[in-house]
């Protein structure tokens, strides 16, 4: 892929000259190469014709752009700063383009199941034989090896099997009890933020030895990793960890209360957040009492002082408890809605929200990378592309085809790309 996109010199990033080679969809694994192409990479997104990620279809909503096909807003969230090539590399021929793609890569993310790409000759095996200074980066629910190897894994499946659902929901004997999935994918998402750290790794040990290598990530082994404190709460105490709804399982007072109008949070790390608590609420009681003067003894004692400081808080309208809490720095806040914290001043005055515009002239708002690098900040070069919208450009400017061999694959169906309204364009063989 030499030299056939060119950074802009005035949006270089961290990780401007790099190419990534994407044959992955869905999250886990795109979530991963968006933050390469955010740095500064440049990331080809290798898809099947006529669908494509199958994200694209994830919907509603979807962004309505006049086209037949609209993609959905899932797509959205995984998949800017990259170009979309459709390739069905499922035939020799569009296995041989890819692999041609790879030869200059430095990096390529694969989410297929084990062994899954070793029939095109697109395995780790067989690319790093070729190329030893690849990169290659496969994600799979459960790894490369082990006994589950060779099932497909998801996110709630994921939750559910790492323990995650034990320790999320509502307590036993509360209304709702039971295990909940957390709301967002976070297996998935942790998993893509692993792989990335892995490459960023790897990619340091190249340029000291000169060796890529391969990178095993699962989603199960990097949701057990992030039990944390609750396996480590096991591992040295003992005791199963349980749900404890929105409470701490270390740190008390830590968790919902409701107030008069609306519920808030409160959150006293230290033994003098807790006593500001009890100063302002006016109960200097519950700060002498020795049952309640050391973490460890409110831990014990949770549930009567619960019940103490529900009391205290509930008369108080949440704005004023909260805004009293800042003054007396404990730390406490809303539980914001979704459109809520979109709006919220501190997420505007961050610049949280970016606008980006497709190559169709649709606009798309996407949440922005949340690091601030302060040499080589994050870009937001290209909107979220449409299906096959790069094909022609990147064969002939990475694998310099002519247009009339281009013509030939389109025709053959072996590649496919964006038409004007959105749609992508297999041409049907000539009779």
């Amino acid at each position: 892929m030499t030299g056939a996109f060119p950074p802009d010199p005035a949006q270089a990033g961290s990780l401007s000259g790099l190419k990534v080679l994407d044959l992955s969809r869905v999250l886990a694994a795109p979530w991963a190469t968006q933050i390469l192409g955010d740095l500064g990479a440049e990331v080809l997104k290798i898809e099947q014709p006529g669908n494509g990620d199958d994200t694209r279809g994830w919907g509603p909503p979807f962004l309505e752009d006049g086209s037949a096909r609209p993609d959905a807003a899932y797509y959205f969230c995984a998949n800017r700063n990259k170009r979309s090539v459709a390739i069905d590399f499922s035939r020799p021929e569009g296995a041989a383009l890819v692999r041609r793609l790879a030869a200059d890569a430095d990096i390529l993310v694969e989410n297929f199941r084990t062994g899954g790409l070793a029939r095109y000759g697109l395995d780790a095996a067989s690319l790093l034989a070729a190329h030893p200074r690849l990169i290659y980066c496969s994600i799979t629910g459960f790894g490369q090896t082990g006994p589950y190897a060779a099932r497909g894994g998801y996110d709630f499946l994921i939750q559910g099997m790492s323990g995650l659902m034990s320790i999320t929901g509502r307590p036993e004997g509360e209304p709702g009890e039971g295990p909940m999935k957390v709301g967002l994918p976070v297996s998935d998402l942790f998993t893509g933020l692993y792989a990335t750290v892995s490459i960023l790794a790897a990619l340091n040990h190249r340029s000291r030895s000169g060796e890529g290598q391969h990178i095993d990530c699962a989603l199960l082994d990097s949701q057990v990793a992030l039990l944390v404190n609750q396996a480590m709460n096991y591992l040295v105490g003992g005791a199963v960890p349980r749900r404890l709804g929105n409470a701490h399982p270390n740190v008390v007072p830590y968790r919902d209360f409701a107030a008069s109008d609306d519920y808030i949070l409160v959150a006293c790390g230290s033994d003098s957040q807790f006593r500001a608590l009890c100063s302002l609420l006016g109960r200097d009681d519950l700060a002498t009492d020795p049952r309640f003067g050391t973490n460890a003894g409110r831990n014990r004692d949770r549930r009567s002082l619960e019940v103490e400081l529900a009391r205290s808080i509930a008369p108080w309208r949440a704005a004023d408890l909260l805004a009293a809490m800042e003054k007396a720095g404990v730390p406490g806040g809303p539980i914001n809605s979704v459109d809520q914290v979109l709006e919220d001043p501190q997420i505007v005055a961050r610049e949280m929200l970016r606008v980006m515009r497709r190559d169709d002239g649709t606009n798309v708002q996407v949440i922005a990378f949340p690091a601030r690098l302060s040499r080589s900040p994050a870009s937001y070069r290209l909107a979220p592309p449409r299906l096959g919208q790069d094909t022609r450009a990147v064969l002939a400017a990475e694998l310099g085809l002519a247009a009339d061999e281009i013509d030939r694959l389109l025709a053959a169906g072996v590649v496919a790309m964006a038409d004007p309204h959105g749609r992508d364009e297999t041409k049907e063989p000539a009779a």
